[in-house]
């Protein structure tokens, strides 16, 4: 099966004080259509940066993002419009990624601007409220204001949004670390769903590398920019091949989040530091 998602030799470098800050390395990595692909590591790693250049929300310094074979920084704007409503993103922040002054019902029909024959009136309605059902909400929330939710409520929202042009690859980026493990939880469980469900492929952003376990077809280890290790999610953390991905298996609490059983931590022994990724002038 072709990929879907296609990352090819991806760089973003900045200027700060005179130095180069790599803060992706020549990433590469592919995600198949309804697979789950969790790109894990610690704070500054390159996650977040990865996230949004695959979202054309940055440019990068070098390399190309391909979406079904289609390199979106090769796009006219006008292409690249018309291309999102096909790929589509579930912020971190529930609370601030949804406009306190709106209905969910704008809220959440906000992609349809990108559809050429986007339905109006109660053909429109309808489209919101199958969206808001399909992520566990109340058709009658379509009313109702953000404040009116709880934090995994105003997640769901986000995700209704995200999923309403029925976009073939959904990024999240951190979508559940802001949320207690309950919350958490159910908002695993319904991302399974909607791959299930509608075959959306995931690429999963998050430092936590027990919720890859739990979800991920696949996982990414990235370490200052860099794409350290890659492969089947029981492989890499059943017998992981580098130091940093031993470190971050062992600093994993062991608490199974959906119920697949608890993973045996990988033995912590290795060498303390794998070699630093130096930042050149």
């Amino acid at each position: 099966m072709p990929d879907l998602l296609a990352v090819r030799n991806l760089s973003r470098h900045f200027t700060a004080g005179g130095h180069t800050i790599r803060a992706l390395d020549d990433v590469s990595l592919t995600l198949a259509p309804g697979r789950i692909l969790g790109v894990v590591g610690e704070s500054g790693s390159g996650k977040s940066t990865l996230a949004r250049i695959v979202m054309a929300l940055d440019r990068p310094t070098h390399g190309e993002v391909a979406i079904a074979g289609r390199n979106l920084f090769a796009l006219s704007l006008r292409d690249l419009r018309k291309a999102r409503r096909g790929f589509q993103m579930v912020f971190q922040d529930p609370y601030g990624s949804l406009d306190p002054r709106q209905r969910v019902g704008r809220i959440v029909a906000e992609p349809l601007h990108l559809l050429p024959d986007a339905p109006r009136g109660s053909e429109r309605r309808d489209l919101i409220r199958e969206a808001l059902r399909d992520v566990g909400l109340s058709p009658d929330d379509i009313d109702r204001y953000p404040h009116q939710f709880s934090g995994g409520q105003r997640q769901r929202i986000a995700i209704a949004r995200a999923i309403l042009t029925r976009p073939r690859l959904l990024v999240a980026d951190e979508a559940t670390s802001a949320l207690d493990l309950t919350v958490q939880k159910k908002i695993l469980e319904l991302i399974l769903k909607l791959r299930d469900d509608h075959g959306i492929a995931v690429l999963f952003i998050t430092h936590d590398i027990g919720v890859v376990d739990e979800i991920c077809d696949e996982v990414a280890v990235m370490q200052d920019g860099r794409l350290v290790e890659t492969g089947p999610v029981r492989q890499v953390l059943d017998a992981p091949a580098t130091a940093y991905t031993k470190r971050l298996i062992a600093a994993e609490p062991t608490l199974a989040v959906i119920g697949r059983g608890a993973r045996q931590p990988a033995s912590p022994d290795a060498p303390p530091h794998d070699p630093p990724h130096t930042v050149r002038p």
